[in-house]
């Protein structure tokens, strides 16, 4: 009677563990007949697109927006505007306009000094004498007068001077002072070569 007791209750068992089984089974069949969303036929996720790496921004998910950093205007100047001086650089222009004008006259003190002083020196390079080179001696002023003209022509400025001689009145044309015999004689060959007969005084100083 223990044995038959026994016998039912494996037997019970093994019914019971095949019914669940099977029902395990069906229930597994009929869940992957049924679609699940997010997922394709082929078991694939159908995510919203992701963004581009290059877009990706690791605080989108904080829900801010990130505000780049603000970029410093560029001054931008017109062309053909000089530039203005600062008041530092005025100050600076102005800082001593005495002083600057002494400056002026100082300088040109001394140029005038250096100019008198080569004066001096070609003065004392000379042999005591002054040279004139005369260009014709006339009777009447008139005549003189179209002489002076005619050198006048050819860039040589001449005077007219007057003298008595032999009780009459003589009109001289001369070119000069020089102080060197040499630039004399240049001009007498110089108007000699144009035509114009020339003549060269010396006088004592």
């Amino acid at each position: 009677m223990l044995q038959q007791q026994r016998g039912g209750t494996i037997l019970g068992f093994i019914l019971g563990l095949l019914v669940g089984l099977g029902a395990a089974f069906a229930v597994a069949v009929y869940v992957s007949k049924i679609p699940v969303p997010f997922l394709t036929m082929d078991g694939d996720k159908t995510a919203s697109p992701r963004m581009p790496q290059a877009d990706w921004n690791p605080n989108t998910a904080l829900g801010g927006k990130v505000t780049p950093p603000p970029v410093a205007p560029v001054e931008v100047k017109p062309e053909g505007v000089a530039p203005t001086e600062t008041p530092a650089a005025q100050a600076t222009a102005s800082n001593d306009p005495l002083g600057d004008l002494a400056k002026a006259q100082i300088a040109k003190a001394e140029k005038a000094e250096k100019a008198e002083a080569a004066e001096k020196a070609k003065a004392a390079a000379s042999d005591g004498f002054v040279y004139f080179v005369q260009v014709g001696a006339f009777r009447s002023q008139a005549d003189a007068d179209a002489q002076r003209a005619k050198l006048g022509l050819i860039g040589q400025q001449a005077r007219v001077s007057e003298r008595e001689q032999n009780g009459r009145p003589v009109y001289r044309v001369r070119i000069g002072p020089m102080a060197q015999r040499s630039e004399a004689e240049a001009l007498k060959q110089q108007l000699g070569d144009t035509g114009i007969d020339a003549a060269l005084v010396r006088i004592h100083q």
